[in-house]
């Protein structure tokens, strides 16, 4: 698991066995550990079900899990559409430049993950987004009209 900040390449990466509501809070608390002074925090996630904040009260005592709820935002990526996700973009990369062959042991993988990450970070390598909001209207219309009729204003003739 991990996150990007893609205006100043900072990024925080944990390798699990697993994707449970566990290890989501393990990484969402690395976040936090990672920006202390932030109020809050917005993550763009894919539609994994363990992505909610539900996961910290599974495995925090509430006290904790609350505070650490009230500083997460979470936007969710459309079915299909893990392209808009830009740390799916960086675990592409990570695939092409360091997954492609097979790794023989967890602790390879976690140095092969981690060493990609933190070059990165010490790199800033950044994220030029430069995906508008008419670009994605275009793209996602279909869906959008689906959801609701109103939406077929974005239809391009």
């Amino acid at each position: 698991m991990a996150a990007i900040e893609p205006l100043t390449g900072n990024r925080v990466a944990q390798v699990q066995l697993q994707r449970t509501k566990k290890e989501f809070t393990l990484i969402c608390q690395a976040i936090a550990a990672a920006y202390p002074h932030a109020k809050q925090i917005r993550l763009v996630l894919d539609n994994l079900n363990t992505h909610t904040t539900g996961a910290f009260y599974d495995h925090l005592p509430a006290d904790e899990a609350w505070a650490l709820a009230q500083r997460f935002v979470f936007y969710h990526t459309p079915k299909s559409a893990s392209w808009l996700n830009m740390i799916e973009i960086e675990f592409s990369a990570l695939a092409r430049l360091c997954l492609d062959c097979r790794i023989p042991t967890m602790a390879k993988l976690e140095k092969e993950v981690l060493t990609f990450f933190n070059h990165r970070s010490e790199q800033q390598v950044k994220i030029n987004w430069l995906f508008t909001i008419d670009d994605c209207r275009e793209k996602l219309n279909s869906k959008y009209a689906v959801v609701n009729g109103a939406n077929t204003k974005f239809a391009k003739c």
